[in-house]
């Protein structure tokens, strides 16, 4: 991504006052923005830059965004490579307490069971998974860790607030256990059903609810299916009988309605992100609705 030239706004944001009593949140997605909603409620100012519609790999830099990095007391990044794209914001919003290192930059994946790990880099295999796949945020118990991650950093930043803010962590926590309950007996008809995926998005999806991704319509993540990487597929949805083909909101349905048209099976688009549908605006809507339309699709 190429540096912003915004030295205007920057030479602006300079003379801005001190904050305000509540602390500013910038998440890089609205599944961040949604979590952090749940740890600090109404004690912090949260936004996200990444719509719930829009692919958190390629999020377009824009001046707007770097104004809010500018005056922000905390930014939540998704880490493991995903959000790359907010360094250059960061860099150029010469804030630098969400730098790295910085005492407002907060990692949300550390110590979140990593999957698909791989043992070197080779960027002949695709460069968007390049640290283990990047979705971890899919499995509630990985959404648990998030949260504490959350919480362990606003409680540095505003000792104040600090036990409010462990405590929301803790209610978090316990609220995912309840509903992971229902989701786990939910989920019951979708075990061992095998699945394809446009992109990558699923893995934790997939450990958690039992689902078995057999393949995926990109050959390796951020690299464009070819006609004879289409057929393969199609020969091997034949085979194991596959019934569903999961899509992404903001990926072509060129692909996936060609899948379908040879096998009889089902097109399912799932948002992988909070707001990519309609009401889907917190973190228990999006585990609802996406488990709601896989049952769907096999009834």
């Amino acid at each position: 991504m190429q540096r912003i030239a915004l030295s205007f706004i920057i030479a602006a944001l300079i003379v801005t006052p001190a904050r305000a009593a509540k602390l500013r949140v910038v998440a890089a997605t609205t599944d961040l923005a949604s979590i952090v909603r749940e740890v600090a409620g109404d004690r912090v100012e949260v936004e996200s830059i990444a719509s719930g519609y829009q692919n958190p790999h390629a999020v377009d830099a824009k001046p707007s965004f770097v104004i809010k990095l500018a005056r922000a007391d905390a930014m939540v990044r998704v880490g493991l490579g995903l959000d790359q794209w907010a360094d250059s914001l960061s860099e150029n919003a010469r804030n630098p307490r969400i730098l790295r290192g910085g005492a407002g930059y907060i990692d949300a994946a550390v110590g979140v069971p990593v999957l698909e790990r791989p043992s070197g880099v080779d960027r002949s295999m695709g460069d968007l998974h390049a640290f283990g796949n990047p979705h971890y945020w899919l499995d509630p118990e990985n959404a648990k860790i998030v949260a504490r991650n959350i919480a362990d950093r606003l409680a540095q930043l505003d000792p104040g607030d600090g036990s409010a803010f462990q405590q929301g962590a803790a209610d978090f926590s316990k609220r995912i256990d309840a509903a992971l309950k229902g989701w786990m007996a939910k989920a019951k008809p979708l075990q061992g059903l095998k699945v394809i995926s446009y992109h990558s998005s699923w893995a934790y999806f997939a450990h958690r609810f039992g689902l078995d991704v057999v393949g995926f319509i990109e050959p390796k993540p951020g690299i464009s299916p070819s006609g004879a990487h289409l057929n393969d597929l199609i020969s091997l949805m034949q085979r194991d009988s596959v019934r569903v083909i999961i899509k992404e909101p903001y990926f072509s349905r060129q692909g996936p309605d060609k899948l379908a048209a040879a096998t009889g099976a089902k097109v399912v688009e799932m948002p992988p992100s909070v707001g990519g549908a309609p009401g889907v605006d917190d973190y228990f809507k999006l585990i609802d609705y996406d488990l709601d339309q896989l049952l769907a699709a096999v009834k």
